[in-house]
């Protein structure tokens, strides 16, 4: 028959489901510590409790060696001749049990000692068997009662052990009552020192989905699928459905006749909204989806490696598609599993115009490229702000001559050098400084091939009379591609 202590020890493992052979280890280990205080030894000692008497004898333990020579500690170890002294049975490499006397003995101290070491590993073994219980079980639903609230923490009971949900894990909308019951999430499962070892979340997407499966047959019985949720816990939900039977609608099931179904969750939510979005495998389609209820003006893919989306919406639908503190875009860039840059169509715009501003930058040439403009023309134009041939190209001969030190002449020589520039670019044939004409405005235009009489350099019809070209030599330029000058008709004239 069993001991009283037994017994108890038997009682105490099945109610905190724990092996009774750890309880009586942890006995055990008691009283050799007591012991070993008591006689302050350090000689290996062992304690066997007697399952029918309910005794607990400590003993010394000491390995067997064959002569003299071989013991090194004699605390440890002892002749196989001594040894047989006191059990005659006893051989070279078995062990000999000296008793040790404990009874009355071990006092008070010893006593609370061998106490706080039984609850230690009492509570060990608890927690061993509290995480061998719930490791396999991470992300599963289990219904809990709330046993106490402890400053920001919630602590559970969820069947054979306590859980913790800190704050992090509940959700802003709820507040909770001690007794009452509610469902949550097996987040993670932790060797705690202190505490319980279970963490319980209402909080995780894996809430929404269990709830969705509840409620919705269609995805009870795998006709609907759901492929993402992204969840902000007390604000918003999206989840992303898709339905393995063209005569079913996804999105339908899931909210249910009247909203029944999809309502019957906010409620156990405490009012947390939900989005149900129509799953697809396109990802500009999916954004398109997922960013409502914003409308998109146009997603474009950026980079498929990193997956990065750029979306484009109008500028009314900004605000929504950004959403409140960005948690629209947030949720969906989630769901997703893309990166999302959204924008406007005016900060697109003026991107766009940054782009072309910045290329027409990179490709000014600078007027020292123009053999014909000499150093103190340019420093002339640099002074004004004209700074690139493209730049020059552009003005008009009025606009030349209001810069300081440039007239007629020089706008005249700017306009040739100009068009010999581009034209030799272009593979054309350049013209020679006494050879040319001022064009029209703006200086890169072709010249007028006949009929104009004497051109003015300002390129207009004012009734400027100074000639349009210079006579650098004999004041006599010749006619260029079939242009016949006034002055050349009057040496006609003069010659008859």
């Amino acid at each position: 028959m069993a001991s009283e202590l037994y017994n108890i020890i038997d009682a105490v493992s099945r109610e905190k489901g724990i092996d009774p052979q750890i309880v009586i280890s942890a006995v055990e280990d008691a009283i050799v510590v007591a012991t070993r205080k008591y006689y302050k030894t350090q000689e290996n000692l062992r304690a066997v409790l007697d399952k029918d008497s309910g005794k607990i004898n400590a003993y010394a333990v000491k390995a067997i060696v064959e002569t003299p020579e071989q013991v090194e500690d004699a605390s440890l170890q002892v002749t196989v001749e001594q040894a047989r002294r006191v059990d005659p049975n006893a051989e070279v490499g078995g062990e000999l049990l000296i008793p040790k006397a404990t009874e009355g003995i071990l006092g008070r101290i010893a006593a609370q000692l061998a106490k706080q070491v039984i609850f230690q590993k009492v509570r060990e073994a608890e927690r061993d068997t509290v995480y061998k219980e719930y490791i396999g079980r991470v992300g599963e639903i289990v219904n809990a009662t709330i046993k106490r609230i402890e400053g920001p923490d919630v602590i559970v009971d969820i069947g054979k052990a306590e859980a913790r949900m800190g704050r992090k894990e509940q959700s802003r909308l709820e507040s909770f009552a001690v007794g009452e019951r509610v469902r949550a999430v097996i987040l993670r499962v932790e060797k705690a020192s202190k505490g319980p070892g279970v963490v319980v979340s209402r909080a995780a997407p894996e809430l929404v989905q269990h709830l969705f499966q509840t409620e919705v047959p269609e995805i009870y019985d795998g006709t609907v699928v759901i492929r993402a949720i992204a969840r902000e816990a007390g604000e918003r939900t999206k989840i992303a459905v898709m339905s393995k039977d063209k005569d079913v609608d996804a999105v339908g099931a899931c909210v249910g006749m009247k909203g029944m179904r999809v309502q019957s969750i906010i409620r156990e939510l405490r009012g947390e909204k939900i989005d149900i979005i129509e799953y697809h495998e396109d990802p500009v389609t999916f954004a398109e989806k997922a960013l409502q209820p914003a409308k998109v003006s146009r997603v474009t893919v950026i980079d498929a490696t990193e997956k990065q989306l750029e979306v484009v919406v109008d500028d009314t639908q900004l605000s929504l598609a950004i959403g409140k503190k960005g948690q629209n875009v947030r949720l969906a860039a989630k769901l997703l599993g893309w990166k999302i840059d959204i924008k406007s169509e005016e900060e697109k715009r003026q991107e766009v115009e940054q782009q072309m501003s910045a290329l027409t930058t990179q490709t000014a040439t600078p007027l020292e490229s123009v053999p014909g403009l000499g150093e103190g023309v340019i420093e002339k134009l640099t002074a004004a702000g004209v700074t690139t041939v493209e730049a020059l190209a552009d003005m008009t001969p009025e606009q030349l001559e209001v810069i300081d030190g440039i007239g007629p002449k020089t706008v005249e020589k700017i306009s040739i050098a100009v068009n010999n520039y581009f034209a030799s670019l272009e593979g054309g044939e350049t013209v020679a400084a006494e050879e040319s004409v001022a064009p029209e405005e703006p200086l890169v235009e072709e010249v007028p091939s006949e009929g104009s009489g004497e051109l003015s350099a300002e390129g207009d019809s004012g009734g400027n009379t100074e000639p349009a070209a210079e006579a650098d030599g004999d004041g006599t330029p010749e006619p260029e591609s079939g242009v016949e000058p006034a002055a050349t008709e009057t040496e006609e004239e003069k010659q008859s």
